[in-house]
């Protein structure tokens, strides 16, 4: 990112014009979390309520999630730019609301698989909800608001878990008593996003006029609120010297904050250019690669590990504790994550050992799950998955996001889901669909 000759550094303002917007953002993605039927979702359309078949629900219905995800990703992605955010995060929360009251109330393979496809879209649509506080606080609180926000989800769904698996275990509460506290805390998130305020720029559609600036002063990074210049002999990473985007909160003379709208075409041809540049760095693209086909292994998994588990320990027969498992994989996959941001250590040098040693141990943990019939080794060896995932995947992303501005953060990162969702798509379609070889859960 560069600056102009002179420019004042820039500064988070005043606490009330980043704060109240991220706290409206943190509460939506806490109640928007808070689902405390998500754990039991198998167990809820295989049993009385819905009274699915095992074929419809693995081979036919949850299918129909990867397929709209795939679909939506992209689309969704420039929409959020264009509509600047927030219509977005609405349409996010409609989304749930229409999944979780279908989920209710609706009956039939083609309203499930609906559902799905509602369900898909309130996936795509995170894009939004991670991405809007960028466009309404300065730069050198991008890391700050970023952590209030996914922390506010991972709080969200483990209050969820932890919830539902209280009220089934202990209060003896019925499934559906959970699908009406989901509903509802959904919509009470629905309700805080028409709060949130509408940004006036966006990173690539709608964005601030630059001001003219010397291609001899560059700004290499943003700390504690001033801006550290170029200086000759400072290490640099490759590609650096073609990072010279304004950072998206700058802010110039007043008379230079005119928006300027970019068209479509534009849009694309850079993002066509900023998508070559990124991925022509072969460290880029080793990391991005391994990303890809751990997010495909990983979406696999967990949608279809309590079909495995009503398998191994059929859940009519016996009490299970899904509820407990997902808030503890969180939990300490929250705890993993936060370790690896402070242990001091160069994961350019060590990250590829660390890759595949731990990537062994994630395939350990899924082969076990699937030859060990039993239920609390299931359990045990998902929780190890869930956290090396996430351990690794934040090693991941320290090493794609240290040579990238915002904007190509997202694009890569957005990049590197579509592949792994197209890689699932694939996986889908041929091991589990039921118009390919539509297997059982322990053959897939």
């Amino acid at each position: 990112m560069a600056g102009p000759r002179g420019a004042r550094p820039v500064r988070g303002g005043s606490g009330c014009c980043w704060a109240l917007p991220t706290g409206l953002l943190c509460a939506y993605g806490f109640f928007c979390s808070v689902r405390p039927s998500e754990p039991f979702l198998t167990r809820y359309l295989l049993g009385p309520h819905k009274n699915l078949s095992e074929t419809q629900v693995f081979n036919e219905i949850y299918p129909v999630w990867t397929y709209s995800y795939l679909a939506l990703l992209f689309p969704v992605f420039l929409a959020t730019d264009y509509l600047r955010y927030k219509p977005v995060v609405l349409l996010q929360g409609l989304s749930l609301i229409v999944t979780w009251f279908l989920l209710l109330y609706a009956q039939g393979l083609r309203a499930f698989q609906l559902l799905e496809f509602f369900y898909g879209m309130g996936t795509a649509t995170d894009v939004a909800y991670y991405s809007y506080i960028y466009s309404v606080v300065a730069v050198d609180l991008y890391r700050k608001v970023t952590s209030y926000c996914r922390s506010a989800t991972l709080v969200g769904y483990t209050v969820g878990s932890v919830c539902g698996q209280l009220l089934v275990s202990l209060a003896g509460w019925s499934l559906f008593s959970l699908n009406v506290i989901s509903l509802t805390s959904i919509s009470v998130a629905f309700g805080m996003a028409w709060f949130l305020p509408m940004p006036q720029k966006s990173l690539f559609f709608h964005h601030a006029a630059p001001q003219p600036f010397s291609l001899e002063m560059k700004v290499m990074d943003c700390k504690n609120g001033g801006i550290v210049q170029d200086q000759p002999g400072m290490p640099r990473v490759p590609g650096w010297e073609h990072e010279v985007k304004m950072p998206l909160n700058w802010e110039g003379d007043s008379a230079e904050k005119k928006e300027q709208k970019v068209d479509a075409l534009k849009v694309l041809k850079d993002i066509w250019q900023d998508f070559l540049q990124c991925y022509s760095s072969q460290t880029m693209l080793c990391w991005s690669v391994w990303w890809a086909l751990s997010t495909c292994g990983y979406f696999q998994v967990i949608n279809y590990a309590q079909g495995l588990w009503e398998m191994v320990l059929p859940s009519h027969s016996t009490d299970i504790y899904n509820g407990g498992v997902e808030a503890a994989s969180t939990l300490l996959g929250a705890v993993a994550v936060f370790i690896v941001g402070h242990i001091k250590t160069s994961w350019a040098t060590w990250g590829e050992v660390a890759l595949a040693l731990f990537s062994f141990l994630i395939a350990a943990a899924v082969y076990i799950m699937d030859t060990v019939h039993n239920i609390w080794v299931c359990y045990a060896s998902y929780v190890v998955f869930r956290i090396i995932y996430m351990l690794l995947i934040t090693i991941a992303t320290f090493q794609i996001a240290t040579n990238l501005s915002v904007e190509r953060y997202a694009l890569v990162f957005g990049v590197n889901t579509f592949i792994a969702l197209a890689l699932q798509s694939l996986l889908t379609l041929i091991v589990v669909d039921a118009s390919g070889l539509g297997l059982d859960i322990f053959t897939q």
